[in-house]
């Protein structure tokens, strides 16, 4: 058995795919099967430009994320960060608060 890696397809080639798709008397299944791929790859980027118009496909990899999007991140990241501490503190409060016996 031969392994297959995955293939890539830049921002541009989904653009022009789902372009190509969307013109009258095209349909996806067409589509797809000229440009030879999945179907329901196609079907996705579209659903990806519906939803978010032109910052859809930022490049290979993860989507990129909104100003927005990326401030909550890393507010997240934060307050893990300070939970984590609070918790530390808390336990060493308590094993410097106890009285010897």
């Amino acid at each position: 058995m031969g392994t297959q890696s995955r293939r890539k397809f830049d921002s541009e080639f989904k653009r022009n795919a789902v372009l190509l798709a969307e013109e009258p008397g095209r349909t996806v299944a067409e589509v797809a099967r000229n440009l030879g791929i999945n179907e329901n790859l196609l079907y996705r980027w579209k659903n990806e430009k519906r939803k978010l118009g032109r910052i859809a496909f930022p490049g290979y990899g993860k989507m990129a994320l909104t100003t927005d999007q990326e401030h909550v991140r890393q507010l997240e990241k934060q307050l893990a960060d300070v939970t984590l501490e609070r918790d530390i503190l808390k336990k060493a409060v308590a094993i410097f608060s106890k009285t010897p016996k």
